[in-house]
């Protein structure tokens, strides 16, 4: 029996929030457009601007799928390249080659810098299905399952929704609510986002939440920026030490009934 009454499911983003990979991702975003950077300044003699890990990353590729980063960064230096197409070498200045080269560097980077977990957050989750609240793990990232797998942290969710899978059903990314409606779907075809939560730490994931209709929306803001309130989060933390399942449970309660 559910002991949480209302809160069917809780719903989490997988890099930044379980893991701490964001920050092998940031890495690898730098270094793809970095080189890319460099190169247009060698050959436009134009002044370098190098990506910015805080702003660039938050703003521009964070959370999203891949292809999706690539154009909002090009997007923001007013860059325009061809498009391409999936099947596109990562050594290509295409907008597909640049997104396959990114995900080049981050399996690269990830055999390097290897899998950080947060073991605040796998205990917050424990905590959650020991109340019977089921838990999912909804990621635009196309490693998701790898990264579980090198994590060991498989058997923590009852449903994941990943990248390949939004490529399969053609699940819009985030802001787009797609992933996480799918992931709640299949944690319980019944239940309506409002008795759902999702625990992000991208802007652009939050605002997904938000415009998904879930109970409730916990910001994890490691930098604390304040970034994730402006975009509609319900809750921000800075780590899980702040934050038990009771005092989750609780706020989804209040936050839902006062709806």
């Amino acid at each position: 029996m559910n002991q949480s009454n209302s809160l069917e499911a809780v719903i989490f983003d997988l890099d930044g929030v379980i893991t701490l990979t964001a920050r092998v991702h940031a890495a690898a975003w730098q270094e793809l457009f970095d080189g890319f950077l460099k190169e247009r300044v060698e050959q436009h003699d134009l002044p370098f601007h190098p990506f910015d890990l805080n702003a660039d990353y938050q703003r521009y590729v964070d959370g999203k799928p891949r292809i999706d980063g690539v154009l909002s960064f090009l997007v923001s230096r007013n860059i325009q390249i061809r498009l391409g197409d999936t099947s596109d070498s990562p050594s290509l200045n295409t907008a597909w080659g640049l997104a396959n080269r990114k995900n080049e560097l981050f399996k690269r980077k990830l055999q390097q810098m290897g899998v950080e977990v947060d073991h605040e957050a796998v205990e917050f989750v424990r905590e959650l299905r020991s109340r019977g609240v089921r838990t999912g793990l909804a990621s635009s990232s196309k490693n998701a399952l790898l990264v579980l797998e090198k994590a060991n942290l498989g058997s923590l969710f009852d449903a994941v929704t990943e990248g390949l899978t939004s490529e399969r059903l053609h699940l819009k990314g985030k802001p787009e609510p797609d992933i996480f409606l799918h992931c709640l779907e299949e944690l319980n075809p019944q239940a309506t986002p409002l008795e759902a939560a999702v625990v992000e730490d991208a802007i652009s994931g939050v605002a997904a939440a938000k415009r998904g209709g879930f109970g409730l929306v916990l910001g994890v803001d490691r930098c604390k920026t304040g970034d994730l309130l402006l975009h509609g989060a319900d809750w921000v933390i800075g780590t899980f030490q702040e934050i038990t399942a009771d005092q989750f449970i609780q706020r989804f309660r209040s936050l839902t009934k006062a709806a």
